[in-house]
């Protein structure tokens, strides 16, 4: 297989070619809206010509991690994310697992209002949905930007899974909608995921 001489770096969001020209490989997307193909993790890139006999004669671009390459979050996805910042709409997490394996990289996710949960979607307040520091388990909807990963908790076992009162104690689910402390008894507001049995 020829490959392209040099290894040009990219990073995520970086414009790798035109849909028209080039088909995404790993660690590329397709951005359906304007047709152009980015890269979605850091790495090298590299072009891989299509089989002889194949009708779709346009090259395969992708971005192989530029360290040893770890998962990738992908639509359909599990994952586990830490929140970082919780907002009037969204909660912004960093993805540290996805699936069984631990992410090597730096992927970002946004839990929308509406992804919280898949009822009374208009009466969700992300304040008492997560707070920074929760850890959640969350599915991949899409590549939302170019630097984020929209994630859903919309299901009974999405949501929050390990969470830390206010005196620093890990609670403990009381409902779908309440965590408590061991230490005070304080119970505290959070979207909580469902343990499996």
């Amino acid at each position: 297989m020829e490959e392209g001489k040099e290894a040009v770096m990219v990073t995520p969001g970086e414009v790798l070619g035109r849909s028209s020209d080039v088909k995404a490989g790993r660690g590329a997307y397709t951005a359906l809206h304007n047709n152009t193909v980015y890269a979605s993790l850091t790495g090298f890139r590299r072009t891989i010509p299509p089989p002889p006999d194949s009708p779709d004669q346009r090259p395969t671009v992708e971005v192989t991690g530029h360290k040893a390459h770890g998962p990738v979050p992908q639509p359909g996805s599990v994952v586990i994310a830490r929140v970082t910042k919780v907002m009037a709409r969204s909660a912004s997490a960093d993805i540290m697992c996805v699936g069984a394996k631990s992410a090597r990289e730096k992927f970002t996710g946004i839990i929308r209002q509406q992804d919280v949960r898949a009822t009374e979607i208009d009466k969700v307040d992300m304040h008492l949905s997560f707070h920074p520091g929760d850890i959640v388990k969350a599915l991949v909807l899409s590549l939302g930007d170019a630097r984020a990963y929209f994630l859903s908790t919309a299901k009974n076992e999405l949501g929050v899974v390990s969470a830390e009162s206010i005196a620093g104690e890990t609670m403990v689910p009381v409902s779908w909608t309440e965590m408590q402390c061991p230490l005070t008894g304080q119970i505290e507001q959070r979207k909580v995921a469902k343990a499996s049995s």
